[in-house]
């Protein structure tokens, strides 16, 4: 086991951070945060969500976001597109990466997306097929990947069999999701110990979560396996829905700070997101949920 000497971060604020904040953002602020997030040296922004209004209110203006950011050739901009409707959108929008939303917990499953594993799999397979015809990359997301809130432990060949069905759907990467935040580092390592048996670690991701503050040791853990690609959001943008008061994404402050003092180059200018913080911060008139936000912003 080794470290990488170069980590990609995927910045999933504007999408998996907004999109669980009850204060509903404009599409003029979201553009803002987007303009901001592209001047930090991020090369992956997931910029909205093009699923339906009445179930995520926060994301109906994805298309007039897409539509107005400032756009820098070297980002990608994603966004998340559940099924044929959400792609042609997102299509339409002229995104450069769209995303699929399977989960490792069948109960999961039922209540987020109304069916099984196996169904919600097999409506992505006209939306993968659609977004390779157009040269448009597509993302696999695997979520509870470390406990679910309706069945408790999930196994982690459950995540084996879902991430491996999606990489040879057609997905090029996949993000692993601790969709609640309960994993520890002795679960991650259990996690991976299965699921690299499946799929490469060059296509693996690690989604964690901050619920129970165990994100950065879990992605320490994650890094040891040679793991990559990390999502964060900034200043720890987005709640746990499961959780009252609880955080969720971990914060691309906390993660840049901690590679950092590792060595490992991710292309991040602190100061930047520093600037992005603040602005977050005004915007949702709360101080940041990111721990080195606080500390170098209150310097």
């Amino acid at each position: 086991m080794s470290f990488p000497s170069q980590v990609s971060i995927v910045e999933v604020g504007p999408r998996d951070g907004l999109q669980n904040e009850k204060q509903i953002v404009s599409a003029d602020d979201k553009v803002t945060l987007v303009n901001m997030l592209s001047k930090t040296g991020l090369k992956r922004i997931e910029a909205g969500s093009f699923v339906s209004p009445k179930w995520v209110p926060q994301m109906a203006d994805s298309g007039a976001v897409f539509e107005k950011i400032s756009r820098t050739p070297s980002i990608q901009y994603s966004a998340l597109t559940p099924n044929m409707k959400g792609l042609e959108a997102a299509l339409e929008a002229g995104v450069d990466e769209v995303a699929v939303f399977g989960a490792a917990s069948e109960s999961f499953s039922q209540k987020n997306i109304n069916c099984s594993i196996a169904e919600s799999l097999h409506r992505f397979e006209p939306v993968i097929e659609l977004a390779k015809t157009r040269n448009i990359p597509v993302r696999g997301y695997v979520s509870c990947v470390m406990g679910c809130p309706y069945e408790g432990e999930i196994s982690p060949s459950a995540v084996a069999n879902v991430s491996k069905t999606l990489l040879d759907m057609g997905c090029y990467e996949i993000s692993l999701g601790d969709t609640i935040g309960t994993g520890t580092p002795g679960a991650t390592k259990l996690l991976l110990d299965e699921v690299l048996k499946h799929i490469p670690v060059s296509v693996t991701a690690a989604h964690f979560h901050d619920t129970f503050g165990q994100a950065l040791v879990n992605l320490y853990t994650a890094l040891e396996y040679g793991v990559a690609t990390i999502d964060s959001a900034v200043s720890g943008l987005g709640g746990c829905p499961y959780a009252k008061g609880a955080s969720g994404n971990v914060a691309t402050e906390d993660v840049v700070y901690m590679l950092n003092g590792m060595g490992i180059s991710s292309g991040v200018d602190m100061q930047q997101l520093l600037a992005t913080s603040q602005f977050v911060e005004k915007l949702l008139n709360r101080p940041p949920v990111s721990k080195v936000a606080s500390a170098l912003l209150g310097k």
